[in-house]
């Protein structure tokens, strides 16, 4: 677990080795035909498809451990992505995802998920 004592926390990787992993990424989706989404103050506030998805099946009731057994990861990544969607929208529960517009459902460019 990283402390505030920690000299390399996990918000340092993307200025260490991060580039090159985003890098490697970028190329294979790029390998696949997608296209890569740039960073921007939008993207901090917006959500992404895979965080649409993970607030429509928190907004539609699963559990954590529910969700983790839909897609195939463990509850604390479940966790993790909720996280980071209560952030970007300004909230803190699963009640206050109900009023929300979120990413059509499907993967990138709205193709349905396999």
């Amino acid at each position: 677990m990283w402390t505030h004592e920690s000299s390399f926390a996990p918000r340092d990787v993307h200025g260490y080795a991060g580039d090159g992993f985003a890098d490697r990424g970028r190329r294979e989706l790029l390998a696949t035909g997608e296209t890569v989404r740039k960073r921007s103050m939008e993207s901090t506030t917006e959500l992404t498809a895979q965080e649409g998805q993970f607030a429509r099946l928190a907004r539609d009731g699963l559990s954590n451990p529910e969700i983790s057994t839909q897609l195939f990861i463990s509850p604390r990544t479940v966790e993790r992505h909720l996280r980071k969607v209560f952030t970007k929208l300004g909230g803190s529960s699963r009640r206050q995802l109900r009023g929300v517009a979120l990413p059509p459902a499907g993967g990138p460019g709205g193709r349905p998920n396999p």
